[in-house]
């Protein structure tokens, strides 16, 4: 039995720490916050309850599989797992709208044509098709195994299949996302359909590479689900699992330092001064990692560097408090696109906010967020920049982007200004102080291209020591959490040897 230290409740660090308990070593885990879940927070007030995290959970059969490997009890006997249905509405800044369906590609086409008109359907289809191939050819190595040794080559060939363009004397193929929209699908509102994803994901569809084309394929082929009592209900149900599986859990604990000794990682020193010894140290987010191992690159030359956190955005969420029961037939989540196409990419690029931002509105049909039936509980969520290049903390300017995601959500929630009781809004500047995340940024989830998205290795250069969470292989996103979680269990478990589940 080996002692193993973990140093934040994030949801990958509890999987693993689920997972490790269970092969029968001793876990404590060390939180600085005093609560669970990483970004998955929820905030209550008045009787009324918010997910301020994540919203809804593709792939949950990553969670089902945890629970499987850990326990007695599935995850369905823990937490109530919901299909949302139509998987989300789309708003346009023309007017136009559509609602897709959830997991279903011929209903998502029918809708497509039916709204946008004849072919349009067809076209989003077979792009689906594409983005099957380029999910084929990437799901194991950027989700289920280890990260290679020869990572080079997933930054190798674009793994979209592109269709080719011919123009004058040249054959062009995309290798954006954004080239995707104007040379495949061609209809505008299509194209702001699939930049939505990206944006979604905090990246700019002018720079993400093609084969982000897996991000809708993963909601249409895997269906979008919420749990019931909002997604921290997920964390709630990971955490008593580590309960049951006698993981030890230290809340208002900060690891100062990584401990090393005989040229391996050997325990933790706590701000207090306490000292923890570990034969293993799961840590979070590589780049802070680093800052707690003194003297040592803990990624080599030829790695995956470990590059600082505020390179990408974070995200506002607003919290309303509504007057007024949920109106029959609304839909749990809607998604309203920025009127200015380029408005969001400026915000990604320059760190400039825009107007009108496409903004996400979830309106869940759950009596246990709000105090009754004649009250709603709404989040609207942005992607903005982070802390580090805007000033999220200077008088007004908070309240000011607030303002504007509400003018947003209010083409898809008419009269919603005027039912607001009250609202709380979080900034990067709250995502930095629960989650440590430099810049309150949230990290984008692995994609294989020339230049897609790459994240530092689990195992690093000290032996003993892994990394674990979003900021690390395979990426952010909640299935992508859990996924980490697994491959650091498996690693410390199996050794240098292990490949992933099969």
């Amino acid at each position: 039995m080996a002692r193993i230290v973990v140093i934040g409740a994030g949801m990958g660090a509890m999987a693993a720490a689920a997972r490790l308990a269970v092969a029968g070593h001793r876990v404590v885990v060390y939180e600085r916050t005093e609560t669970y879940g990483g970004a998955v927070r929820r905030f209550e007030r008045d009787g009324f309850r918010f997910d301020t995290g994540p919203g809804l959970l593709t792939l949950p059969a990553v969670y089902r599989d945890l629970f499987v490997k850990t326990g007695r009890k599935p995850l369905e006997d823990c937490v109530e797992l919901v299909q949302v249905d139509p998987s989300a509405r789309h708003v346009f800044a023309d007017g136009g709208e559509v609602c897709l369906p959830n997991a279903s590609r011929a209903g998502v086409v029918a809708a497509l044509d039916e709204a946008l008109g004849a072919g349009a359907g067809e076209s989003w289809g077979e792009f689906l098709v594409r983005a099957r191939e380029a999910w084929d050819r990437t799901r194991r190595p950027l989700l289920e195994e280890p990260l290679w040794s020869n990572w080079q080559v997933l930054a190798g060939k674009e793994p979209y299949p592109a269709v080719p363009r011919k123009r004058l004397l040249r054959t062009r193929r995309a290798a954006r996302l954004g080239e995707i929209g104007r040379w495949e699908l061609r209809d505008p509102r299509l194209a702001r359909l699939l930049d939505g994803y990206a944006l979604a994901y905090g990246l700019d569809p002018g720079t993400a590479p093609a084969s982000a084309a897996v991000l809708p394929y993963m909601e249409h082929a895997f269906g979008t689900w919420y749990v019931r009592g909002g997604i921290r209900e997920l964390a709630r149900a990971v955490y008593e699992r580590c309960l049951e599986r006698r993981v030890e859990f230290v809340f208002g604990a900060e690891v100062t330092r990584v401990l090393e000794e005989e040229g391996r990682a050997a325990g933790v020193e706590l701000a207090d001064g306490t000292v923890t010894a570990a034969d293993f140290v799961v840590g979070t987010g590589p780049w802070r990692l680093g800052a707690l191992v003194a003297g040592r690159e803990l990624y080599g030359a030829g790695e995956v560097p470990a590059r600082p956190e505020d390179r990408h955005p974070g995200r506002v969420v607003v919290c309303l408090a509504l007057r007024g029961a949920r109106e029959a037939g609304a839909v749990h989540r809607t998604v309203v696109h920025a009127a200015d196409p380029e408005g969001d990419p400026d915000l990604l690029r320059h760190g400039v906010v825009s107007g009108l931002p496409q903004v996400v509105v979830d309106r869940p049909d759950d009596p246990a967020l709000r105090p009754d039936g004649e009250h709603e509980s709404v989040v609207v969520t942005a992607t903005v920049p982070s802390a580090a290049e805007y000033d999220w903390a200077a008088p007004g300017a908070a309240d000011a982007f607030a303002d504007r995601m509400a003018a947003a959500a209010e083409r898809a929630v008419p009269g919603l200004r005027e039912r607001v009781l009250w609202r709380e809004v979080r900034t990067p500047v709250h995502t930095e102080r629960e989650t440590g995340a430099t810049g309150g940024a949230v990290p984008p989830p692995a994609l294989a291209a020339p230049e897609g998205v790459l994240h530092p290795a689990n195992t690093t250069a000290l032996p003993g020591l892994f990394s674990v969470g979003g900021w690390s292989h395979p990426g952010g996103g909640l299935p992508h959490a859990g996924m980490s979680g697994a491959l650091v269990a498996g690693l410390i478990v199996e050794g240098p040897g292990f490949r992933g589940s099969r």
